[in-house]
């Protein structure tokens, strides 16, 4: 069993992926990290700037930069396409970072100041970017690179003024890149920093509920738990600059508020992953519920709950046409790329088996659509088989109703034929025979003429009955065989044709004629449209299958789609147990090859 996607390959594992040296220094470091921070806090507690004074502030600090490590890790193992692993590991590093100004310590208290905001940037981004790693659309990126520069750039510059002592906390130590002390600097940056973060976290607050509204279910469902913490982190931001900005003294219980919903977003983080871990460990129950026993069940519902999809739509591969259809028989179209769609392949023994349509949040949960395809490839295969029957029956139906719209208008044709050319010239020969026959006795001279003209016509008459009958079956066929019918059709082509023939006697008459008006619509086709130099024939039957080929040197582009030509071969190809296949790709040229039973 084998599963890929239209868009990327086959999806490997979790578990077939080894943890590699750089995760595991990664870790190490996040531990180290988070022991070093811990024993800071513990020793020296914390300052304004820091973790406010509550219970269990200490550990929560820990936890909160040890989940985004470690769901860093996870996403880094799992997926490690998606750099949202990066950005979770940084915003944990950086978190760590942080703490640093609890320090008394000047460089380690300067370090912490110095990347305290930088967890700002990051989380804005995780949260914009979640689940993806991406972000998406103008306004998300301006919004991260404004950010990105006012907690690099602006805080840099907001240090090189700001004495430690009296714009930070009266017990801090000191600030070592301050350069001079300048109070209004210091002030107007601390306002920017309010408003811009005011700005940003409502701007964020409206682009988050907006994307809600456009999404579907399963994008809901895959992002519901980041979103709401984010949201809440983004609510708490606003509220605690506000109260700073009116006045209200650091920290307070706004503050607080802030500092717990900003904890909450990497436990919504190992919330999703752990989701999505249980929705690949209830895979097995979708084995157990396909494998009930139950007469024209639809595995489309089953799969549908195991994916979390209500949109998920089936498509079956019909091999006799090379392309998918639903259990009806009828055609499936695959999306397209960039939409907000995607095609998952499932394979069996390397044949295409099914192809599950989803939603395109799932292509970051690929593990689930992975256990999940592979789980129902049993019951995809046998729903194949039925579906490709239907879609024979809905097929032959197709063919039968072309076959008598085709014999109808043949008859017509004729009759038409027949009515305005023959008919008209026996009637015309008929009274030139009359006007004959009355000038005969009294002037023999003048009634010569008449018979001339009259003996003219009537071969004129003579030839398109030949022709007209030739249209229909062809005497040189039935008298001589298909090598020589062949040879006929060639050497009245317009193109140069080139004949290769390796026929032993003669065929079935029905084979004969079916492979005798493919050459013939081939030939045309290949004068009407190819802008062809030449064209070259082949025909031989070896092993009991006789195999037509026609092929042009051409501009290609040929199909076989509904209303051409070529359908109608097909029909009379596939009515004969045959098959009939068409290779053109643009610029060239060509090949028509029919292949028919004949032993």
């Amino acid at each position: 069993m084998g599963i890929s996607t239209a868009e990327t390959r086959p999806a490997t594992t979790a578990a077939a992926r080894g943890v590699t040296v750089w995760q595991i220094a990664t870790a190490v470091a996040g531990l180290l990290a988070g022991a070093g921070v811990a024993w800071i806090l513990s020793r020296h507690g914390s300052n304004s700037f820091g973790v406010p004074k509550l219970p269990f502030a200490v550990p929560v600090v820990v936890l909160v930069g040890w989940s985004f490590i470690a769901g860093g890790l996870l996403y880094w193992r799992s997926r490690p396409e998606n750099h949202l692993w990066a950005v979770l590991i940084f915003q944990g590093f950086a978190w760590f970072g942080s703490m640093l100004n609890n320090s008394p310590n000047p460089v380690l208290f300067t370090i912490g100041q110095l990347v305290y905001p930088w967890q700002y940037a990051s989380g804005l981004y995780l949260i914009l970017s979640f689940p993806s790693g991406r972000l998406r659309g103008g306004l998300a990126r301006a919004m991260v690179a404004i950010a990105i520069f006012l907690v690099t750039v602006g805080n840099l510059f907001w240090l090189l003024f700001a004495d430690s002592h009296h714009s930070m906390c009266r017990t801090c130590p000191a600030n070592l890149l301050e350069v001079t002390r300048d109070d209004a600097v210091v002030v107007g940056v601390f306002y920017v920093f309010r408003i811009s973060g005011i700005v940003i976290a409502l701007t964020s607050i409206g682009l988050l509920a907006l994307r809600w509204r456009r999404a579907s279910r399963a994008q809901r469902h895959a992002v519901m738990p980041v979103a709401v913490a984010g949201l809440v982190a983004f609510c708490a931001l606003t509220v605690s600059y506000g109260a700073r900005l009116a006045g209200a003294s650091s920290p307070n219980a706004l503050d607080a508020f802030a500092f717990y919903a900003a904890a909450a977003v990497p436990v919504a983080v190992l919330a999703v992953l752990i989701q999505r871990r249980l929705a690949r460990g209830a895979v097995a129950g979708l084995v157990v519920e396909l494998g009930e026993p139950g007469p024209g069940a639809d595995p489309r519902a089953a799969l549908s709950r195991a994916l979390g999809d209500p949109s998920l739509a089936l498509g079956y591969w019909f091999a006799a046409e090379s392309r998918y259809v639903d259990r009806n028989g009828r055609p499936v179209e695959l999306p397209e790329a960039g939409g907000g769609r995607r095609s998952t392949v499932v394979e069996r023994d390397g044949q295409p088996v099914a192809v599950l349509i989803h939603d395109a949040a799932l292509e970051h949960n690929a593990g689930l659509v992975e256990s999940v395809s592979a789980a129902a490839g049993l019951a995809l295969q046998n729903e194949r088989l039925q579906a490709e029957l239907r879609a024979r029956l809905v097929e032959l139906q197709a063919s039968r109703a072309r076959l008598v719209e085709a014999t109808d208008a043949e008859r017509r044709r004729i009759e038409r034929d027949l009515h305005d050319g023959t008919q008209q010239r026996l009637v015309s020969i008929a009274m030139s025979l009359g006007l004959a026959e009355a000038k005969l006795p009294a002037d023999p001279e003048h009634a010569k003429p008449i018979v001339a003209e009259t003996r003219t016509a009537l071969a004129v008459a003579l030839a398109e009955l030949r022709d007209l009958t030739q249209g229909i079956y062809p005497t040189i066929l039935s008298e001589r065989g298909l090598s020589a019918a062949l040879d006929e059709l060639c050497s009245r082509s317009a193109l140069t044709a080139h004949l290769r023939l390796f026929l032993d006697g003669r065929l079935p008459i029905p084979v004969e004629t079916a492979a005798y008006y493919v050459v013939s619509e081939a030939l045309t086709n290949a004068a009407k449209h190819s802008r062809a130099a030449e064209v070259r024939v082949a025909a031989s039957c070896s092993n009991g299958i006789l195999t037509v080929e026609v092929a042009d040197d051409g501009v290609g582009g040929a199909g076989n789609g509904r209303g051409s030509g070529l359908r109608g071969l097909a029909d009379r190809v596939e009515a004969l147990d045959g098959r009939l296949t068409v290779s053109s790709p643009p610029g060239r040229g060509t090949t028509l090859r029919a292949e028919f039973p004949c032993g």
